[in-house]
């Protein structure tokens, strides 16, 4: 799994997934020593003036043009 991380990964981890509670902790200590950030996933996504699209994918949202 660690080999697949570059800068901007989200890793996902399933709270029911078998293994999950077993190798959390080795892979954030991984992360950790080499130079990532570990954050909730509620700080990455932006809430204001920004829109998601049907990927998942954030976009700053347009500005509505309003007629004068």
């Amino acid at each position: 799994m660690t080999e697949s991380l570059q800068p901007g990964s989200i890793v996902l981890f399933h709270n029911a997934a078998l293994h999950t509670p077993e190798a959390l902790p080795s892979i954030l200590e991984f992360m950790q020593q080499n130079g990532y950030t570990v954050v909730p996933i509620g700080q990455l996504i932006y809430t204001e003036n920004y829109t998601i699209d049907h990927a998942g994918r954030q976009w700053p949202a347009r500005e509505e043009k309003t007629a004068s």
